[in-house]
């Protein structure tokens, strides 16, 4: 049953992790008077070096509620093209209408040139170029709010050496994204991409962290906070004119 909100509706993706990044964009904007929906994925976290986080889903949801939002998790594996028609099925049937997309996914394995696989290949485009396509799409098809009150901002990264499939799925990720600010400027949607540089969510050793901090002018890690401040903005009404962008939040990090 949709709620009777009168707060404007996000959808996240990739929220999986109470340390991640989503999960700080999710609270901040919860804290801007948004309600919120959000995707998650056990099995690439089963994958990955930090492993999985029980109750995480559960922990993230209930702490945007205590910030007034109303809340509604789904579990999709975006490698799937079904999968983003069925999360807006869903996320309208419980929440209503999105007014604003904010794709924190992706498939991040690192190998190069080398000795990437096919497969592996196949995956990192499924999931942070296709999955964002189609996801943009449904948005874009779905979109029943105020013109000017619609948002697309994307995650990406500059990183390519050794972390070729990773770094190639991003950047076509940022074409579509950048794309969407002129094929649905007819709705009144906005679109950006953000690069937030690296930021430190459990997944850096000491030698990767004193390397990112000696080429980051301030001197300190990136927080999921301080992106969440600049998605906080766009999605905002004073983030109006900022459109077709690619920005960096990174500190002055230089790769």
């Amino acid at each position: 049953m949709t709620t009777t909100s009168s707060r404007p509706l996000a959808l996240l993706t990739g929220v999986g992790r109470t340390v991640g990044i989503g999960a700080g964009i999710a609270a901040q904007l919860a804290d801007s008077g948004w309600d919120i929906a959000f995707t998650h994925w056990t099995p690439y976290d089963d994958r990955m070096a930090w492993g999985r986080e029980p109750g995480a889903a559960e922990e993230i949801a209930a702490g945007l509620v205590a910030r007034g939002a109303a809340v509604h998790a789904v579990e999709a594996d975006l490698a799937e093209p079904e999968a983003p028609a069925r999360i807006f099925d869903e996320v309208e049937e419980h929440l209503g209408t999105v007014s604003a997309l904010v794709m924190c996914h992706c498939e991040s394995v690192d190998s190069g040139i080398l000795d990437t696989s096919v497969e592996s290949f196949d995956l990192h485009f499924a999931v942070n170029a296709r999955a964002s396509w189609l996801l943009i799409r449904e948005f874009g098809r779905r979109f029943d709010a105020p013109y000017g009150t619609g948002r697309i901002v994307a995650l990406t990264s500059d990183h390519t050496v050794h972390n070729l499939p990773y770094g190639a799925s991003k950047g076509a990720l940022d074409r579509i994204t950048q794309a969407a600010a002129h094929e649905l400027a007819h709705l009144g949607i906005t679109a950006n991409v953000i690069n937030p540089g690296p930021v430190d969510t459990g997944w850096m050793d000491d030698g990767i962290r004193a390397s990112m901090l000696a080429r980051t002018p301030l001197g300190r890690m990136g927080t999921p906070r301080d992106t969440a401040h600049l998605v906080g903005f766009l999605c905002s009404a004073e983030g109006q004119w900022v459109n077709g962008q690619l920005l960096k939040s990174n500190g002055g990090f230089a790769s």
